[in-house]
């Protein structure tokens, strides 16, 4: 029986258009894209192939160079056609126009109990070259894991409570096995325990017969479902403690890699929002261009599409490429137009954090919302609110921290948490910070002068 730990800090978005759980079939797209930038922590990226080049799936394509064993394979065989690069020669994406049947590397399949008696090398070399290591990450900092490391604890988030999420549950059904597998593989790498945090409100048929885990229930509001929440919660990280965390599909990855002796990146993602015609779930690849996806099913054309969670994702174009780590599109509304007096206005329609003057949304509160990308604002000094605190279930104080960021305050830095967060944690504080700071990159920028400094 799992432990539950309830949470009363948070607040949950409700937005419009939830994908409806069913697979929607769909001529898949022709081009897909592996894009350094979704590794953070990534510095000297250098691209093994050439355009023109043909790869299968697992065949490495990119590595970098500050971290040499850490390879990153292709996800579908087939000619690489472009190699994009933006200002001073960065490489965005290198993109690969797929075959119609995916050809796959071969690596060392194992049985289930070939599994338990392998060794930690003979894994990690595995995952290394077949390109299933980058979905280990590491805390601090929240980059791909460092091979030399062990880990103190591994942590899994079963559930996803951002906006718009797909459903874990459903888009890993048929991978019960591979998720066991890549579990038993990954406790190899800690000396402590593997953790896995699940939905206090809603029992999982996924994760009901797992093994080798330490289960915990997490009940309470968005942030509830961030893996970040749920180290704090049950097992703080220190200065100088790392710990490891990874995803359910990240498991399943590694546990195909295993007992298949192949990459396969084929996963399931939610197309979801309220501009899309009918929200539902697609089967395709890693890093998918999402064009077909969205082919007469937007309501209107001026959109803006997130690959990943609305809070936390990285906007792409409409023929873009869903990120490495990303199972889900969301389509909201671009909101680049003036709203005249549109502060003073009483309304139910305007989602708000806020009991404020002319914000009514608290009256319903199971209302869905068709919000917008307005911050409605810009930024200002900070307002000292405390709103900041009451969103995130921590024992950090946001508003500090952030201040000690800003001024490169090492010291107060580490006193007031930072190595316990990354953008994931301190999303909502965007979402409801009056002061309309950019939280996420302020973050960012304090975990790199740590960590580079």
């Amino acid at each position: 029986m799992s432990k539950t730990i309830k949470l009363k800090r948070g607040f949950d978005i409700r937005l419009k258009g939830v994908a409806e759980q069913k697979v929607a079939s769909v001529a898949q797209p022709e081009v897909f894209a592996l894009k350094p930038l979704d590794f953070v922590g990534i510095q000297r990226p250098k691209v093994t192939v050439k355009e023109g080049e043909t790869v299968k799936a697992g065949t490495p394509i990119l590595f970098d160079k500050k971290n040499e064993q850490v390879l990153y394979t292709a996800p579908v065989s087939g000619e690489v056609v472009e190699i994009k690069r933006g200002l001073k020669r960065r490489v965005e994406e290198i993109k690969i126009l797929a075959d119609k049947e995916i050809q796959y590397e071969t690596f060392n399949a194992y049985s289930s109990s070939e599994l338990g008696k392998a060794s930690r090398e003979q894994l990690q070399e595995q995952l290394l070259k077949s390109g299933a290591w980058p979905h280990i990450i590491q805390r601090p900092y929240g980059v791909v894991a460092k091979p030399s490391d062990t880990a103190r604890d591994i942590f899994i988030s079963g559930f996803d409570s951002n906006p718009l999420a797909a459903d874990i549950d459903f888009i890993l059904k048929d991978d019960k096995k591979y998720l066991q597998a890549g579990i038993d593989v990954i406790s190899k790498f800690t000396s402590g325990k593997v953790y896995l945090g699940l939905n206090g409100k809603k029992a999982s048929q996924l994760f009901s017969d797992v093994s080798g885990v330490e289960k915990y229930s997490f009940q309470g509001p968005h942030p509830a479902g961030n893996v970040g929440v749920q180290i704090h919660n049950v097992k703080p990280v220190n200065k100088d403690e790392v710990v490891w965390t990874i995803s359910p599909y990240g498991l399943v990855q590694i546990g195909k890699v295993f007992l298949e002796g192949k990459y396969d990146a084929s996963k399931v993602v939610a197309v979801a929002g309220s501009e899309v015609k009918t929200a539902q779930y697609y089967k395709t690849y890693s890093g998918a261009c999402i064009k077909n996806f969205l082919k007469d099913n937007l309501l209107e054309e001026h959109v803006r599409c997130v690959s990943g969670s609305p809070l936390t994702g990285s906007r792409i174009e409409k023929d873009g490429f869903i990120g490495f780590y990303d199972n889900s599109v969301a389509v909201i509304p671009e909101g680049d137009e003036y709203e005249l007096f549109g502060w003073a206005l009483p309304t139910t329609n305007k989602l708000s954090f806020h009991k404020a003057l002319g914000l009514l949304s608290f009256v319903n509160p199971h209302k869905e919302f068709r919000l917008n990308t307005n911050i409605r604002g810009e930024e200002r000094a900070f307002v000292q609110s405390g709103v900041l605190e009451r969103v995130v279930p921590m024992d950090v104080l946001p508003t500090y921290l952030l201040k000690a960021v800003m001024a490169q305050d090492f010291e107060n830095m580490e006193a007031l948490g930072i190595y316990e967060v990354i953008e994931e944690d301190l999303a909502l504080c965007e979402f409801v910070d009056v002061s309309k700071h950019k939280v996420q990159a302020i973050l960012r920028e304090g975990l790199d002068l740590l960590q580079y400094s």
